[in-house]
């Protein structure tokens, strides 16, 4: 009986979106059970019976980012496991929030699970739309907390995924905003990486325009909630700011906030390039990528572009580092993780079956061969994994080798810089987030002060905290 590579057995192709599964007609018959047995041995060493709903069907809303690409490509693994079949649907984030809120606030159960903004959980919560993780996670039945260990999920991502102290959402992808640099034109000009955000806007000033066209920094402007309110809540508690007093009163308009969005409006208008409110992660990258703009704090995964030759002028030239501190001493990158809630609706049936789909796609196994599936040498890669067991792999490592610090500087900054409120995990946040979205935005084009924008702002948080 010839011996079969991990990669074959693991069924990693380099060809299709993420890999793609032998087939098990490829294995000779004598050799079809020992290859599946092999294939899925990682996961045969949890106890509990992948196949107890075997026939079951559920259906997965996601977004195109092409981590969920990589996903969808290995899920047919887990159908051969545990006799469940995975549907998906995949359209764009918006959208997809609002048909997930639609089928949730309907109880019709269409979606099993979805990648939930974590923001969003305090609200499914305190309708009751999703189930706590809790109750699968400690059926002996349904986990294996041995095989599974959660504690190697990221811990501060479990921490925004959870809501009065119980976990509503499993992450399966995330990110830290990190700083983002030209170390050529930092050693050119004879500048240090900052350490402070006032040392940040000082660089961007001795940068910009030093061509004559190129930007000194960049942040997201474009209005909404994931947009310039990504940024802006890290540079509010940097300033030491709180969302809420001891009473529940908000607090946007605090010196604290007042001061960090002068801070925001001052690099923007000086320093950004012309039309900055307009945008969002992708033109920064673009933008950054083509040249021009010096830096930028933003997702770590931009990397896997701007360090691309095929699609980087930079690329080889680029420095990372963690969040300067603020005037507080807190550095505080932005917290993002794709949640995996289960939804309340669902039969008893579908609920295990979802479960065991979560369970199975954020596990090591399948968060690290996903995580080293390159389709061809231009491929994305993930560099978003759920395990700190994976952001200290040496193989994952040589994946994400951009450069020397860059593995150390993101586990770092998700590890230390991370913080659970980083915005308020209320049921009333997205309507809070359009709020201090519209009041970023007029103070960044000059329709108002910061002052008189989060005033305004507070105000009407205030007001809609009292329904």
């Amino acid at each position: 009986m010839r011996k079969f590579t991990r990669r074959q057995f693991l069924g990693v192709s380099a060809k299709g979106a993420g890999g793609i599964l032998l087939a098990q007609g490829a294995v000779p018959g004598l050799l079809k059970h020992a290859w599946a047995q092999e294939k899925h041995a990682e996961y045969l060493k949890a106890k509990i019976n992948w196949r107890q709903v075997e026939g079951e069907q559920i259906k997965v809303l996601v977004t195109p980012a092409h981590y969920f690409n990589k996903f969808r490509a290995v899920t047919p693994q887990f159908t051969e496991l545990s006799g469940i079949k995975v549907d998906f649907e995949v359209i764009p984030p918006r959208e997809m929030r609002e048909k997930a809120m639609l089928d949730l606030g309907a109880k019709t159960g269409n979606y099993a699970t979805h990648t939930s903004d974590p923001m969003f959980l305090s609200l499914y919560e305190a309708n009751k739309w999703v189930d706590p993780m809790d109750d699968f996670l400690n059926d002996p039945k349904l986990t294996d907390k041995t095989w599974y260990n959660l504690e190697d999920v990221i811990p501060l991502w479990r921490a925004a995924n959870s809501v009065k102290g119980k976990l509503y959402g499993m992450p399966s992808e995330g990110e830290a905003t990190i700083h983002i640099y030209r170390k050529d034109i930092y050693e050119q000009l004879g500048l240090k990486p900052p350490q402070t955000l006032e040392e940040f806007r000082d660089a961007a000033k001795k940068a910009h325009k030093m061509d004559g066209k190129i930007a000194g920094a960049a942040l997201r402007g474009f209005r909404g909630a994931g947009q310039n309110v990504y940024i802006w809540p890290s540079l509010f508690l940097a300033w030491g700011g709180k969302w809420f007093d001891g009473s529940g009163k908000p607090q946007v308009n605090s010196e604290a906030g007042v001061k960090s969005l002068e801070f925001y409006c001052d690099l923007l208008q000086n320093y950004a390039p012309p039309g900055v409110e307009n945008w969002n992660w992708p033109e920064i990258m673009e933008a950054f990528a083509g040249g021009n703009v010096v830096q930028y704090i933003d997702a770590n995964s931009t990397a896997s572009i701007i360090e691309n030759p095929a699609k980087s002028k930079v690329a080889g030239k680029i420095g990372y580092q963690r969040w300067p501190k603020g005037p507080s001493g807190r550095r505080v990158t932005s917290i993002w993780n794709w949640a995996l809630p289960i939804n309340a609706a669902l039969s008893k049936k579908k609920k295990i079956a979802t479960w065991l789909y979560i369970e199975w796609l954020t596990s090591r196994p399948t968060q690290f061969t996903s995580a080293i599936i390159k389709e061809g040498p231009d491929s994305v890669v993930r560099t978003g994994v759920n395990r700190i067991s994976i952001w200290s792999d040496p193989e994952y490592r040589k994946v994400i080798g951009f450069t020397p610090e860059y593995a150390d500087v993101v586990l770092s900054s998700m590890k230390e810089d991370t913080d659970a409120n980083w915005r308020p995990l209320v049921p009333e946040w997205p309507k809070i987030g359009e709020l201090m979205a519209v009041a970023i935005q007029s103070a960044l084009v000059k329709q108002s002060t910061p002052k008189q924008a989060l005033d305004e702002a507070n105000a009407k948080i205030a007001q809609l905290m009292k329904r």
